[in-house]
């Protein structure tokens, strides 16, 4: 019986992953490539989320958690996390940072309240976390990252073998392969921030919250960056978030959609 090639069988299994595994994100449309399902990323982030809360000091600051309970709740009406057992957390953590974890979990720090500043404010981290969550990135970066490193793993493979190459060709080749798969999953992942960017703003006005808030937001983080120095000196096609200019511009381009769904 006569064998396909491996490089032919692997491309056929690959399709056929890819497919048996895409689905859409919400209000993008955009195709995907995610084997997990999302009872498994709950899963995994309810049991993250745990372990946080016993690693972490909650906060019990009644201001900040009043807020955040508020502006939560109201979001957690119009974002569609199929099943959440939502559950929003203060952590004592002077660091300007938030997040959300599959299954309707969010984290937000201390220190993340001098950038929000407004109910409005707080809304954009929060849309834009929990749109991390509702576009399944967290799940869609692990299969990225597992493909990408077979790929690399295959690609290398197939290079030793080759002997009309040799060794520092080999060396060279390999080292390229390892490069355009960094570059490749770094580019991924700003594409991923841009997208929660827009989909929080579509949230936010959503739940009643002005989304021209979310430029204004990544403004004061722009200049927070600066006055605390707190620059990066990452080139940014290296970086796994996109330039603060770069997100503002993509932000201000996006908001006559989320503004057309804003109601006062």
């Amino acid at each position: 019986m006569r064998h396909l090639p491996l490089s032919l069988s692997l491309a056929f299994l690959f399709l056929a992953l890819v497919i048996s595994a895409c689905t859409v994100v919400p209000d993008t449309g955009r195709k995907q490539f995610n084997p997990l399902s999302p009872g498994e990323e709950a899963q995994l982030g309810l049991t993250e989320f745990e372990k946080m809360k016993r690693e972490k000091r909650v906060s019990q600051d009644p201001t900040y958690n009043a807020q955040v309970r508020r502006v939560g709740s109201r979001l957690a009406r119009v974002m569609p996390v199929p099943n959440a057992q939502w559950e929003f957390v203060v952590f004592e953590d002077p660091t300007p940072n938030a997040f959300a974890l599959p299954g309707g979990k969010v984290g937000v720090h201390t220190g993340m309240f001098q950038i929000t500043q407004s109910d409005a404010g707080l809304a954009a981290v929060i849309g834009h976390e929990v749109a991390h969550v509702v576009a399944r990135h967290s799940g869609e970066r692990m299969a990225q990252g597992a493909l990408t490193t077979g790929v690399a793993v295959v690609a290398g493979e197939m290079l030793r073998r080759n002997t009309d190459m040799d060794t520092a060709g080999q060396v060279a080749a390999g080292a390229a392969l390892g490069g355009a798969a960094l570059l490749h999953v770094q580019r991924f992942s700003r594409k991923q921030e841009l997208e929660a960017d827009q989909l929080g703003a579509l949230y936010m006005a959503r739940a009643g919250y002005d989304p021209r808030e979310s430029v204004e937001l990544w403004k004061r983080f722009a200049a927070w960056r600066v006055e605390t120095g707190n620059t990066s000196s990452t080139p940014a096609f290296l970086s796994t978030h996109p330039l603060d200019e770069v997100r503002i511009a993509e932000l201000e381009r996006f908001l006559p959609r989320a503004l057309a769904e804003y109601r006062p």
